[in-house]
Order: C-alpha cells, then structure tokens, then sequence
C-alpha cells in the first residue's frame, strides 16, 4: 500500500494512537460514555451531560445507579441515564468519580416519566427526580437483598397493549374512545363493584389486562370506598400487572391498606406515608424497586412508585388539595398518574364521592368513562339532607337566621344521639381564631410593635440616632409602628394573642372606642365542643383537627366534633350531622369555592348511616347547596366546567402564572415568546411586599407550547444570573 492510498482510509485508521497520560484513568473496554443526570436546578443546564466511565466502574456504573460526578468545581449527585459508545463532546472528557451504589434506583419508566412531567409543568428534570427517588439510606439497603431472577431495579418493557385512545405525544386527553369492556359479560364475583352497572366489565377489563379508564362516583356508607380499590388491585394482579394508589393523607393510606391486606396475599403491596421515617420508607420503596412487592398504596409521592409493569393507575379524591406537590415544579398527582397511565399503557380510576372539573373534562372529552350507581342505589344509601334556611323552619323558628345552631339542628343532634355517634363539622380550627370589640364591633387588631425592625436604605438610624421604620410598615409619621396582626383567643379566660407575632396582649383596648371587651366573630372547632357539651353534659364530646386527629370512633353515642377532612369513620355509620358556618366554605375567594364546599360536605354526610338526617346551615337555593340535597355531584361539576369554559379558566384552557417582585415579572413577561393565542393577564400585586402575580393563559392544545416557552424563558434569566426569582406554575390551585 502507497502513501497515496492513506487517503482511501478511515480516518481513525491513519490517526495515530491516543497514549493516556499519566495517571488519567483508563476508559472502559465497552460503552466508556455514562450520560448522567446531574442534581443542578438551573433550567438552562437541564439536560444529560457526558462522562467518561473508568474501566474500574465498568461493571457497577449501570444505567440507573447513582454516581458523584464533578461539576462546575464542585462534587454533585447524579443519575446514569445510559452508556454510550462515542460522545458528542469534541474534548476530553470528565471521569466519574464514584458509584454511590450498584442499585439501579432509576428506572427507564420513572426517568421517562420525570422528563414528561418536567416538561408539563415548566420545570426541571432534577426537580422532579427529588420528588420521584428518595434519598439513599444505605443501611436499609444493605438489609434487603435482591431475590434472584427478580428485574434488579429495571423497568419492564411497556406493554404491546397501548391505550386505545389515539392520543397525542404530550397524554393529551382526545375525543376516542377507549376500551371499558362494557360489552363484555360480567365476571363472576364483583363483590363491591356489583352496585355498579358498569363495575363487572371494568374489573374483567383489568383482569384480562386491558387499560380501561374511568371516572368514579363512589357510592355513601358506611362500608367506604377502599373495598371497591382493593377489588379493581386485585383484578390488576390477577391480570399480571402492577397498582399505584394515591390517597390524599395518612388516615386514607391506613384504610385501603386494610383493604388491600384483606384482599390480597401477605406481602404484595407496601403502603407509603411520610411518617415511617426515611429507613422503613426506604426500606419498603426498595421491595417496590427489585419486584417484591407489585401494588402500592401512599400519598401524592407514590405516584412516582416505581411499580413494575403498571396495570393500573388510581387517585381517590382528585379534589383534595394534599395530591398538588408544593415543591417545585409543583405537579398534581392526578395529571402525573394520567401521563404515567398513558405512557404505560395502563388503566386509570378517577374515584371520589364527588366529581372535579377536572375529572368531567376527562369524562366530556372521552379520554375516560364515568362508573356510577343507579339513582334508586345512591338514594337508599345517601344521607336524608335538609337545609336550615328553609322556609317552613324559618316561620317556626324566628331566631333561626342568626342562631348559629338552629333547632333544627338541635333536634337533629338530640335525636341522632338516642342512636349513636353523631358528628358536627366545623370549618375552622382552633378556639375562637377571630375576635372583635364588644362595643363597636371593629376587628380586634393586635396594637404591639413588631418583633424587629429592618435597618432603612439611609442606615439603622435615623438623623436623630433613632430607629428608622421599615419601607412599607404600617405606621403613622412620626409614631412607632405596630403590628396590626388579628387578635384569636385559645380559651375562654385566656387573654387575646396575635396570629402574625404569636404575643400575648392581655392589657388591649379597643383603639375606636376604648373597649376592652371581645366577641366572637368566628368560632372554631374548640370552642364548638366546649359549647355543645355544656349543652349536652352527660354525652362524652370528642374532637379531631389538627391538634389530633381520630382515625375511628366506636358505635357509641358521643358527640363527634372535626374540622373538614379530619372526620373520622364511625363504626356502623353516624346517626346525624350537622354542617355549621357554611357561609365560610362558600365565601372564599377562590375558584373552586363552590366545588370545594360540596366537596367536603359530601365527604362528611358519606361517613353517614342510609336515611340519617344530615342539616346544612346553608341557602337551600345555593347550587353546591341543590347537589347536595339531591346528591348530585356530577351536574354540579358539568354546570362549574361549563361556567370556567365561558370564563376562560382551568380546566378548559391552560393557565400559567409568574410570581415575584415587580420589575422581575414585567421584565420576563417582555422577553418570553408566548404562542400567538396567548392571552395576558396583570401584572396585580399579592401582598404589600412588593410581589406580583400575572396569569398566561392558552388553549389546551398550546399548553405544551407555553411550558416550553416558560421554562426558556427562566433559562434565560437563569443564565444571567438574575437576581430577583420568578416562580413559574403551571395550572396553579390557587388562582384567585
């Protein structure tokens, strides 16, 4: 061969060797590439960044395991995402400096997942891993060893069964209709789901391993929802396949995992709840991880469980604000098992005893099939409901309008205890957590300096030498600010203490007229049991809020005080209830006010025996008022969907919104490139602090567009380094 026909060659084939230099570590003889997912949330650096694997790491850096690598100077966590033969990177190449572990902690499904959420909500892939994998506890590691011939951390292949709904990329919901197998005869043995003319073909769906998707109007009673959860598991592990069950708190986890121990075999699902520890919590994520274990029940973290092969997806009680994640990028649990649902080819159960707008816009577009019970069903279990404003019982009791317990529901009360338990909710918490003059009727404001003062631009002190007040504290030129906090009393003879500083002003007067007496304005959950059992001396008074929540309560009479979601379940059912100060449900200035209120009156009156006698303090002609006496949720939630699509809000459009100073929105919302159908709402300021919010809304079709906009955009002020952050949420709750 002649010199001239070098040039014939490969370019590798005349190159000479590369020779490492001294000391440089030797690459690995196979796939020497790791693309690793470094923990970094800058949104301008969220993507897979490539290291060079040491031949001595060639056996444990595996696609999944977790690694220290150094970046920008400093030793950071990673993921190994997976091992590549060549890097795009023309340079050398930064070797990884250890392997924290050989457990494939990331599976190919979850990092999948994680990319999509993070892509949903305008947020990094990062963030969304710390909520997806916890934290390492090597102890717990060592002590349970993986099984033989179990996936060893890896994802099963997704199934060839995909969804039958054709649906977008981005798990859209679209107007084709899935499979329910409605067509199908039913299966022998339904148990729970045989009140549901539609239970027998959904759980026959999931046994042949089908990927039903259904909206669940959850039957009242005493016998509660997890025994219909446990069946449609147990019909998913008959089928072969894994469950993921999210429920709102501890007390729901403790309930279906009951249920679930009852109706499947010893060791085949784990419950997940944030009060385990970080050891048993790990402990029995691992089970999740190596197989051990194919079902999962938990609160909004186990929707990142990593379940193998998942069969079915289910979410009890969508509307409970617990499933929305206050960490960044602040995704909901009910969106993120539908995307892992579609990705996974795998069912999904929308389940509650009332319906969001959300879940009717599943059911409106198709994407999902509503499961319910014949009228004359819900009728002989619902609650007998009866509103305290109605006109027949306002002519017999005059007082009735202002009366915070009317007689009617004294009566209900007095009659409901000669049959067991019965529960009044209160919405708010504590003794009387709003007070007043006694005069004049002014709200008692708390009239104490504050705990500190920040220094002025000028300096700490004034031309005088004398502390300078803050920029935009309340106060009067020349006199020393105040606090201004709401005064609350914890007990009857307990003096007044503010709700912002925490102090104690026992020597307060009223500024307006110089009263030193108080009364109530709102009354809370406390001083509700202190006035009903002097009212009824010889019934034991038994109270579940924050302070401490009861799971159960036996079938004896007692009188049962909870503030909203803290009711716990009576043995055979209450007796009665009564709802009181509805008007501070329906009154608050939020979006889902209406749906919120229903929600957790029909929470309550499901706790209640067939027939009881439930009374609302309430307008009866009020519409949350109207589904519940006909107990209705679902033309209430069609009719709060149609007035948020006349009106533009979630969930018939997306919405996004930009929180932070003044000039840090306004100067992000002139660089963003918004879609061409966006519509710009504000900026208004949220507080006296100088924050301000602005609201970008889109139709659904451009959601994906806008979170890709979005996150450029704080990509770029990340890349700055602006100094002022803007909090980027995707569908917030709290809109209004």
């Amino acid at each position: 061969m002649t010199d001239s026909d070098d040039a014939l060659l490969p370019l590798d084939a005349v190159r000479p060797a590369v020779v490492p230099s001294k000391g440089a570590p030797v690459p690995a003889p196979s796939d020497p590439v790791a693309r690793v997912a470094v923990d970094n949330p800058l949104p301008h650096l969220d993507r897979p960044f490539d290291y060079l694997v040491p031949a001595t790491m060639h056996e444990s850096a595996r696609p999944g395991v977790r690694v220290r690598v150094r970046f920008a100077g400093k030793l950071v966590d990673g993921f190994v995402l997976e091992r590549a033969e060549r890097s795009e990177h023309a340079g050398p190449l930064t070797a990884l400096e250890r392997v924290v572990s050989p457990e494939r902690v990331l599976t190919p499904e979850i990092a999948g997942l994680a990319r999509a959420v993070a892509d949903r909500y305008a947020g990094t892939f990062a963030d969304v891993l710390r909520l997806a994998v916890p934290p390492r506890h090597a102890k717990a590691e060592a002590e349970v060893p993986a099984v033989p011939g179990e996936r060893d951390g890896r994802a099963a292949e997704p199934t060839a069964a995909e969804p039958t709904a054709a649906e977008p990329a981005t798990g859209e919901p679209t107007t084709a209709k899935p499979t329910t197998g409605e067509s199908s005869t039913a299966a022998p043995g339904a148990g729970p789901w045989d009140s549901y003319p539609a239970g027998a073909s959904f759980l026959k769906a999931l046994t042949e391993g089908r990927a039903p998707r259904a909206v669940w109007q959850a039957l009242p009673g005493a016998r509660g929802w997890a025994p219909e959860v446990a069946e449609a598991v147990r019909a998913t592990l008959d089928g072969g396949r894994g469950a993921v069950v999210v429920v709102p708190d501890g007390r729901d986890v403790a309930l279906a995992d009951a249920a679930l121990a009852r109706a499947l075999e010893p060791g085949a699902h784990v419950a997940l709840t944030a009060d385990l520890g970080p050891a048993e919590r790990y402990r029995r994520w691992l089970r999740l991880l190596r197989g051990q274990a194919r079902a999962v029940v938990g609160t909004r973290a186990a929707m990142f469980a990593p379940v193998a092969d998942l069969g079915l997806a289910v979410i009890w009680d969508d509307g409970d604000d617990l499933h929305a994640e206050r960490l960044a990028p602040y995704p909901h649990a009910r969106e993120v098992l539908a995307l892992r649902a579609y990705r996974s080819g795998a069912a999904m159960l929308v389940g509650g005893y009332t319906r969001t707008a959300e879940a009717t816009q599943l059911v409106a577009t198709r994407w999902a099939r509503p499961i319910v019970a014949s009228r004359q069903t819900v009728r002989s279990l619902a609650p007998r409901v009866r509103p305290a404003g109605e006109d027949a019982e306002l002519a017999k009791d005059q007082a009735a309008r202002a009366a915070r317990l009317p007689s009617l529901a004294w009566r209900a009360l007095r009659q409901g205890l000669e049959e067991g338990p019965v529960l009044v909710q209160v919405p708010r918490r504590g003794y009387l957590p709003a007070v007043a003059c006694q005069r004049c009727r002014a709200p008692a404001r708390c009239a104490l300096p504050p705990t500190r003062l920040a220094p002025s631009p000028a300096g700490p002190a004034g031309p005088a030498g004398e502390q300078q007040p803050e920029a935009g504290m309340l106060a009067v030129a020349g006199e020393e600010p105040l606090c201004h906090g709401p005064l609350a009393l914890r007990a009857g003879h307990a003096a007044p203490y503010c709700r912002w500083c925490g102090r104690v002003d026992p020597g307060w007067r009223c500024p307006h007229c110089g009263g030193a007496r108080l009364r109530a304005v709102i009354v809370g959950a406390r001083r509700t049991a202190e006035e009903l059992g002097r009212a009824f001396p010889s019934t034991p008074v038994r109270t579940s809020g924050r302070d401490g929540v009861l799971a159960t309560v036996p079938a004896a009479r007692a009188l049962v005080v909870a503030t909203p979601g803290a009711e716990p379940v009576a043995e055979d059912g209450y007796a009665a209830a009564v709802l009181l100060d509805a008007w501070s449900l329906l009154g608050r200035a939020d979006l889902r006010a209406s749906e919120e209120a229903l929600r957790r009156w029909m929470n309550a009156a499901a706790l209640l025996r067939p027939a009881a006698e439930l009374v609302v303090l309430a307008d009866a002609g009020l519409p949350a008022v109207q589904a519940l006496l006909r107990w209705d949720p679902i033309t209430h939630a069609e009719r709060e969907l149609a007035d948020r699509a006349e009106l533009g809000f979630p969930p018939a459009v997306r919405m996004a919104t930009l929180t932070g100073v003044s000039s840090a929105v306004r100067q992000m919302l002139d660089e963003v490139r918004l879609p061409a159908d966006a519509q710009v709402l504000g900026p208004v300021p949220i507080d006296e602090a100088g924050q301000e919010r602005a609201m970008i809304r889109v139709p659904r079709p451009g959601g994906a567009v806008l979170a890709a906009a979005l996150k450029g955009a704080s990509g770029v002020r990340a890349a700055r380094k602006a100094p002022d952050v803007v909090r980027v949420s995707v569908d917030p709750l709290d809109l209004i």
